[in-house]
């Protein structure tokens, strides 16, 4: 689907706009705008139409913007990151990431889009991903000591975009095992992490992430859990060009870090922030359930719980954690 970049700036100041006027302004009929009002309604954009007036987007379009982003970044993210390429329309930005990889283009390049129709979670999920409301990127990293040294990867990222957003004066932010963002046990963002590459050597990894920022109802309709956004933790509205500099100033000195001195430099901080620290929790792994006492993690880390038959250390795969709450 093809997205006029002139309507998107017109409609980006949250005005009304007849529709003679974009229609002169862009050199299409009214019909043709209309149309283009649709292929936006049917991406999740929140279109009023009002006769004699026009139409416009609530609170306007702040797009996701390369020279906005790197001039919020500093000089070891500028000295790090190679490319940022922003996307209106995309499939996925992991797909997106992959498919460079496998033609050696996507080292330490940055993936953005407005929109995914394909937007992945874990475990198969689908991420919802209505246009512009969000954050959605993927970002490949390269790492030189195979599969085995990438253990607590996907928590250190969850710790660079808790440290992101307290930096940014939002509270309240928890992390759950291996890859969500809580707050009050709804899902405010998800990390989802491939691989390609060596298994005992070189390889990349493509972090992809996905925040709401400002998430409707009407969009949430096909997400499966409790969920939250930054608009309703936040009484200032949220830049997501902003968020996206403040994550990478987080998150590139973290990766950079865990590549010398792997998860164990990061422990303690994740405990501090752990959704279910010493609670008790219900463990899905397959067709297996195990109630226990969550002890954090270990220096790889592997969910420690406590159980009945003694301690046993969870990593990350199809493991599914929730709190427990005995009846």
């Amino acid at each position: 689907m093809v997205i006029d970049e002139r309507l998107l700036a017109a409609l980006s100041d949250g005005q009304f706009h007849s529709g003679q006027e974009l229609g002169q302004h862009l050199g299409i009929s009214r019909s043709a705008i209309w149309k283009q009002m649709k292929n936006l309604e049917s991406l999740g954009v929140e279109i009023y139409s009002i006769r004699g007036r026009g139409y416009r987007v609530p609170g306007g379009l702040e797009l996701l913007c390369e020279e906005r982003i790197v001039s919020d970044c500093s000089d070891l993210v500028a000295r790090h990151l190679r490319n940022i390429t922003v996307q209106r329309v995309v499939d996925s930005t992991n797909t997106l990431a992959m498919r460079d990889m496998q033609q050696g283009l996507a080292d330490a390049h940055l993936y953005l889009a407005e929109y995914q129709t394909a937007g992945k979670g874990r475990r198969g999920r689908q991420w919802v991903s209505p246009f512009a409301r969000n954050l959605y990127f993927s970002l490949v990293w390269n790492f030189s000591h195979g599969a085995a040294a990438l253990e607590g990867l996907s928590l250190v990222v969850g710790l660079a975009l808790q440290q992101a957003l307290t930096a940014m004066g939002l509270s309240g932010i928890e992390l759950k095992w291996p890859n969500d963002l809580l707050v009050d046990s709804k899902k405010l963002a998800g990390i989802l992490l491939e691989m390609q590459g060596d298994a005992s050597g070189e390889c990349q990894v493509v972090i992809g992430v996905g925040i709401n920022v400002m998430m409707s109802d009407e969009a949430s309709e096909g997400i499966d859990q409790p969920w939250v956004d930054l608009s309703s933790l936040s009484q200032t509205p949220i830049s997501r060009n902003q968020l996206m500099a403040a994550v990478l100033n987080h998150l590139i000195p973290m990766l950079e870090q865990f590549k010398v001195d792997g998860f164990a430099a990061f422990q303690d901080a994740w405990h501090a922030c752990h959704a279910y620290q010493q609670q008790s929790v219900r463990i899905i792994s397959g067709h297996r359930e195990v109630v226990g006492e969550c002890q954090g993690v270990d220096a790889q880390g592997a969910l420690i719980i406590h159980h009945s038959d003694g301690v046993e250390h969870f990593h990350a795969g199809e493991v599914s954690v929730r709190a427990y709450h005995a009846s």
